[in-house]
C-alpha cells in the first residue's frame, strides 16, 4: 500500500488505539515516552546517553547535524543555502580524530537499536528557505553521511553504511524549530517518514499532513506556577537562568524539571497514555542539570513494565502497523 494511503488508513484507527481502556477493569495500553537529542555532537554525552539507555532499556533518537562528520580540512564540502562553502551555525568537528569518534559512536548507537535521524547541517534557520534549499540541504546531509570515511580518510568503512546514509534515515527536526510550507513539501519529496519539528499545546497524538507523520514536542507545566514550557532542555535554561550559565548548585534547576517530566508523564499514564516527547541537546547547561534530571526521569520510568521508551522510528512502525479500523467494529 502506498505510504499515503496507509498513513490514512491508520489516521482512522487511532481513536481505536490511543483511546483510554473501555472499562476500569480492562488493561491499558503501554505508556510512550520518546526521548531525543539534538545536534548529537559531544563524544562524552554520546557515551552517557547510551550508558543511561543500557541501564534503562531505552532506545532513543539522534538527529544528528551533519557538519559534526566534516573536520576542519574537509569543511568546505558543506555550502548552506544562501551561505559560502564552509559555514555552520554550530561549528565542525575539530579534527578528523573527533569525526572518527564520532561515526563510531553513530555505529554502535545503531547496533544497539538507537535511531539516526536528521537534524540538517549547518543548524540555519529555514523558515526562508524555499522548497528547492531544503531540497539542497537534505542532499548534502545524505552525501555528507553517505561520504564521512571516505572524505576523512577513515577506514575501514562499516559494512552496510551506504545503505544505512542513503536509505535509513526516516526522520527530520528542524532547527531551532522552525519550519514553512516548503519544509513539507522537500520532506515529502525526500520520502522521509516523519517531522518531529512542531508544539503542541501539551501531549497530542501523531497527525497525518502530506504523506508525514507530523510529531509536536509538548508544552508542560513547570516551575511553582505551573507556566508551560516546551519539554526540551534548552528552554529550561532560558526560563531558568535567562540563558546565562549558572552551575545549580543547590539543584534548584534540576529538581523543577525533574518534577516536571514527571508530573507530565503521570498525567498521560494515569490518562489517555498519549505518547509523551521529550528534546535534549548534547550541551551540558546550567552545569548539567537538565541531564541529570533526565536520567533520574528515564531511570524511574523506562524500567516500568508498562512503559515503552522508544525512538520515533519505533513509534512511526507502531502507527504504520496499525490495522484499520473495521465498520461497525
Amino acid at each position: 500500500m502506498p505510504r499515503f494511503s496507509r498513513l490514512f488508513a491508520c489516521i482512522s484507527s487511532l481513536l481505536i488505539l490511543f483511546q483510554p481502556a473501555a472499562s476500569a477493569g480492562a488493561e491499558k495500553r503501554p505508556q510512550v515516552v520518546v526521548i531525543s537529542f539534538d545536534g548529537a555532537h559531544d563524544i562524552a554525552q554520546w557515551k552517557r546517553s547510551r550508558a543511561l539507555a543500557a541501564e534503562t532499556g531505552a532506545r532513543f533518537t539522534y538527529f544528528l547535524s551533519c557538519v559534526f562528520l566534516l573536520s576542519p580540512e574537509t569543511r568546505e564540502r558543506y555550502r548552506a543555502p544562501g551561505h559560502k562553502a564552509g559555514r555552520s551555525n554550530v561549528g565542525f568537528a575539530a579534527s578528523k580524530e573527533e569525526v572518527a569518534e564520532r561515526l563510531g559512536e553513530i555505529v554502535a548507537a545503531r547496533a544497539e537499536g538507537h535511531e539516526i535521524a536528521s537534524h540538517g547541517c549547518g543548524h540555519f534557520d529555514g523558515k526562508g528557505w524555499s522548497e528547492v534549499d531544503w531540497s539542497a540541504e537534505f542532499a548534502q546531509f545524505r552525501t555528507i553521511l553517505r561520504d564521512a570515511y571516505a572524505i576523512n580518510g577513515i577506514s575501514p568503512e562499516p559494512a552496510g553504511w551506504r545503505a544505512f546514509a542513503e536509505t535509513g534515515i526516516t526522520g527530520f527536526r528542524a532547527p531551532y524549530l522552525s519550519v514553512n510550507a516548503a519544509l513539507g513539501r522537500a520532506l515529502a519529496a525526500e520520502g522521509l517518514a516523519y517531522d518531529a519539528s512542531a508544539v503542541s499545546r501539551g501531549p497530542e497524538m501523531p497527525s497525518g499532513k502530506g504523506g508525514l507523520w507530523n510529531f509536536a514536542l509538548p508544552l508542560i507545566p513547570e516551575g511553582p506556577k505551573a507556566r508551560r514550557i516546551i519539554a526540551m532542555d534548552y528552554n529550561l535554561f532560558v526560563r531558568h537562568s535567562a540563558g546565562i550559565e549558572n552551575p545549580d548548585r543547590d539543584g534548584r534547576f534540576e529538581e523543577r524539571t525533574y518534577q516536571a517530566f514527571t508530573d507530565a508523564f503521570r498525567r498521560q499514564y494515569d490518562g489517555k497514555r498519549v505518547p509523551l516527547q521529550i528534546g535534549f541537546h548534547f550541551t551540558l547547561m546550567n552545569g548539567g542539570a537538565y541531564w541529570r534530571a533526565l536520567e533520574r526521569f528515564a531511570r524511574e520510568t523506562c524500567i516500568r513494565p508498562d512503559v515503552r521508551c522508544i525512538s520515533y522510528r519505533e513509534l512511526v512502525d507502531d502507527l504504520d502497523a496499525t490495522p484499520p479500523a473495521t465498520a461497525g467494529g
